[in-house]
């Protein structure tokens, strides 16, 4: 395949066999629609909706629900097998609805494409669907149109793209028809123009040389295509937790089978305890308590602009490691904004950010006065403009080039009106911005004089400028080599600079380009940059806090991203930054080991942001992606959470991503993670709360076993436990708001278990104390002369009572549960009462008596029982306060010290 890029365009038309002048014919351009097939990405087939859904039901955690609902329908429990049922079903229906992703993002790229081109067909030009174009079409391209394929320029008139959305470029792109080298990057192939790309000026003429899957677009759709659904920390861990649980579980029930019959129990009997233990040790409520926290934490996060797309996304933010970001319109404002102005020999700097004409001209650090080679500066730089700003809904939006268009807004910042300025000093005639000249002039009457203004680089116009304004606006020799120096300053800080000159035409003189060779009579320089947002900079401190690395891709020039860069904290003075052509250089572990050291990447296409991601992930990081560009999709969806950007982001990024930002803000991204921190912190809190119970209820019916006695608690009332406790004790700690300092603390490691060892000893701690508890007061009741229903009416009570003042143990895993504030979260309390409500009806209705096998017991059984649970409660807060003390205790010195 050649290289169209590098091939003159004598050559390119030679090879499609078509005329320039008069394009392909209706037969020949039939044919190779057969032969290429339609102007669009192929759909790719996805899994069926029945293999999705199926999907859901084979993850070990629901497979061990599963197994609790076929137990409770063996026992001809309908009630709570339909209770175990629904939530496998919820769960289910959850993971479905949400799959999906890639085919989501592929239709995307279809509405990407440009609905209509021009084109010439038969030597006459014809408007046409965009899928009817095929390689060796000629498309004509005008101001405002969307390319609709790949083109190889062969003609064109001050043409400028707008190629963001493919390449990460900031600023609209000059396009030439001159062959380049074949190692050119993306990005600086200025003689292509590619599908999806829009052209904001200027007008020209290419031939197709791609279509379909075969453009740069369809290699996006291809790779997202190639991307892997990854699955999350806390998925993965929950795995191996549940995997682990369901060995155990056999192993226990089988353990208790045979204990029993060795000891001469019945078979029938020893079966029925066995499925009491396998029952009591598996946590029905985990999934839904899960479901239910992350849908909590979907509803927070949206609430500080970030939109959730896929509920395990919420968990993944708070286990993040590195965040690697889009540098234009996320860490930037995707607004060129003025900032410095050097004229009369004098520096002034500009405030405010964006298109909105918010903040003024100081000097000094005091207000300027607007005068002399200041004021003429920006007079020029109003009428030598072809932009427009407009307000809209109280949006300022750009119409034309967003260069000029922030010159408008500094202008008015120094209450200089465009609209004003045109009228006083009215265009005579121009000469447009030429490429090759790298210039832009006007003629205008100003009191009587014909007055020439001309922008420019600074390369191209000093040269032709004798004198300069002084800061009264008379007229000095020029220092050239001082305005060179400060360029060069003003290029170093990132900031792209024009020039701004002007002349004087006699009454008999047209404006032609030869009188701007010589006779200039220099105004001043401005710099200006899309500039970091201030947010933008607190949040990434605020990452470093938190540990997290934040790293910049971006497919902008190298120097303007290692200078944003530096505003922001990403980077250094000594940072230099990596491009897609040193990274092309590099082998897979070359590239793992830029991917952790370097923290700016430039000039880096669709494929290159890629491999960076699965390099970073291949280095155990857990990876978030900001973008919002087509070439931003295919990392989206690699990455572990991909975060679109919800105002100037494209659908295919969108779709491609897990999260939405609603703001475009990177701050957000921060939020969030803190968001997310601590939803993962409150999933803990009740897996540290639900598993001593399991535990607990397992170890009283292995120890009955191993004791000879009777089952203290049946299979029905375990299922009751541990059904209504979930539900009104468990779900209230994904209530719980985020701890202080939790963004003080680094990232935990993707490898970490989800217990900590301190946690699983505070687990066995509770889970012995529940054995003790209720097995010792089942069988004191026993000894007393109770009846068997009322000991086991006390068993269960003891599991519910202790459950209750260890949810509020667990509102926080390492710190008394009151130093958070005892009524920071209301729902404890109120599920709380509700559960002692329900647990009196349990022991004293007549109807449940007669469902669960209870019966009521006295004033004092109850004040036994309560006892027990502040004496458990009062056990856990000590072993955290010994555990602190341990942590703070410095270390011991040695003896010969």
């Amino acid at each position: 395949m050649l290289k169209w890029h590098a091939t003159e365009t004598a050559t390119v038309t030679n090879y499609f066999a078509v005329d320039p002048a008069s394009g392909l014919t209706d037969v020949v351009a039939a044919e190779r629609l057969r032969s290429y097939g339609a102007n669009r990405p192929s759909a790719r087939p996805g899994r069926g909706a029945v293999l999705r859904f199926v999907a859901q039901l084979v993850q070990p955690l629901i497979l061990v629900l599963i197994a609790a609902g076929m137990v409770t329908l063996f026992l001809r429990e309908w009630v709570d097998s339909a209770v175990i049922f629904g939530v496998v079903l919820v769960n289910a229906l959850v993971g479905f609805i949400q799959e999906g992703k890639a085919e989501a993002a592929l239709a995307a790229l279809v509405r990407a494409v440009a609905a209509e081109a021009t084109v010439v067909r038969d030597g006459a030009r014809r408007r046409l669907d965009a899928i009817h174009l095929v390689p060796g079409d000629v498309v004509v391209l005008a101001a405002g149109d969307k390319v609709p394929a790949d083109l190889r320029l062969f003609s064109g008139k001050e043409l400028r793209h707008a190629e963001a959305a493919l390449t990460g470029e900031s600023l609209p792109v000059a396009k030439h028809v001159e062959p380049l080298p074949a190692e050119t990057p993306l990005a600086d192939r200025h003689n292509m123009a590619y599908a999806g790309t829009f052209v904001v000026g200027g007008q020209g003429t290419g031939v197709v040389v791609a279509t379909g899957d075969a453009t740069e677009t369809g290699r996006i759709s291809a790779l997202i295509a190639s991307a892997p659904d990854l699955t999350t920390p806390l998925t993965r861990q929950l795995d191996v937790f549940a995997r682990r649980l369901l060995v155990a579980i056999l192993i226990l029930a089988v353990l208790t089978f045979g204990v029993g019959v060795l000891r001469g129990e019945s078979a029938l009997d020893m079966f029925m305890a066995a499925v009491a233990l396998a029952v009591g040790a598996i946590p029905e409520g985990l999934p839904a308590a899960m479901t239910v926290t992350l849908a909590i934490g979907v509803a927070r996060m949206a609430r500080r602009r970030a939109i959730i797309r896929k509920l395990s996304a919420v968990e993944t933010l708070g286990s993040t490691t590195v965040i690697c970001s889009d540098k234009t319109g996320t860490l930037t404002e995707n607004a060129m904004t003025v900032r410095e102005i050097r004229a009369g020999g004098e520096h002034f700097t500009l405030s405010g950010d964006g298109y909105a004409p918010v903040g003024g001209i100081e000097r000094e650090g005091l207000p300027a006065t607007v005068a002399g080679a200041l004021k003429e500066t920006l007079v020029a730089s109003v009428l030598c403009n072809d932009a427009r700003l407009a307000q809209v809904e109280n949006q300022w939006t750009v119409i034309g080039d967003p260069t000029e268009a922030a010159l408008l807004v500094a202008a008015r910042k120094a209450n200089l009106d465009e609209a004003i300025l045109n009228s006083l000093f009215p265009r005579r005639d121009e000469l447009p911005f030429d490429s090759a000249r790298q210039v832009m002039a006007t003629l205008h009457e100003v009191d009587g004089v014909r007055v020439v203004y001309v922008k420019g680089a600074v390369e191209k116009l000093l040269g032709a400028c004798a004198s300069r304004l002084d800061r009264q606006g008379r007229e000095v020799p020029l220092a050239g080599e001082d305005v060179q120096a400060a360029a060069l300053r003003m290029a170093e800080a990132g900031l792209r600079v024009l020039a701004l000159a002007r002349s004087e035409l006699s009454p008999t003189q047209v404006l032609e380009h030869e009188h701007l060779g010589s006779g200039l009579v220099f105004l001043g320089l401005i710099g200006m940059i899309d500039p970091p947002r201030s947010s933008a900079i607190a949040a990434v401190r605020a990452c470093h806090a938190a540990g997290i690395r934040v790293k910049m891709i971006t497919g902008d020039h190298p120097g303007t991203a290692v200078a944003i860069a530096r505003q922001l904290g990403i980077a250094d003075a000594g940072t230099c930054a990596l491009t897609g052509q040193d990274l092309a250089r590099l082998d897979d572990d070359g590239l793992r080991q830029a991917a952790a050291t370097v923290n700016v990447f430039a000039r880096v296409e669709p494929e290159q942001k890629l491999r960076l991601v699965k390099a970073l992930q291949a280095n155990g990081e857990v990876v978030a992606m900001t973008g919002d560009g087509v070439n931003d999709a295919p990392a989206l969806k690699q990455a572990d959470i991909g975060v679109a950007m919800g105002l100037g982001g494209t659908e295919v990024a969108k779709e491609a991503a897990e999260m939405v930002l609603t703001d475009d803000n990177f701050a957000t991204i921060e939020a969030a993670v803190e968001e997310g921190r601590g939803i993962y912190d409150n999933l803990v809190k009740f897996i540290v709360w639900t598993i001593p119970t399991n535990a607990g209820e397992g170890l009283v019916i292995l120890a009955a076993i191993l004791a000879g006695s009777t089952l203290p608690i049946t299979p029905l009332q375990i299922l009751w436990i541990n059904m209504t406790t979930a539900i009104l004790l468990g779900m209230m700690l994904a209530f719980e708001p985020a701890e202080q300092g939790i963004m003080q603390r680094p990232p935990r490691a993707p490898s970490a278990p989800i217990l900590d060892r301190p946690l699983l000893l505070r687990i066995l701690l509770v889970s012995i104390l529940l054995l003790s508890g209720a097995f010792g007061l089942f069988e004191l009741a026993l000894q007393r002369g109770q009846s068997l229903a009322e000991a086991r009416t006390i068993a269960a009570n003891v599991f519910v009572l202790v459950e209750t003042l260890y949810l509020f143990n667990c509102r926080s895993l390492s710190r008394p549960f009151w130093s958070i504030g005892a009524f920071a979260n209301p729902w404890v309390w109120a599920g709380s009462g509700a559960m002692l409500l329900l647990q009196l009806a349990f022991t004293y209705v007549p109807v449940m008596n007669s469902i669960f096998q209870t019966a009521p017991i006295g004033l004092s059984d109850w004040a036994t029982i309560g006892a027990f649970a502040v004496f458990c409660a009062a056990a856990v807060e000590l072993e955290k306060r010994w555990r602190l003390a341990s942590a703070c205790r410095p270390p011991a010195l040695s003896a010969g010290r």
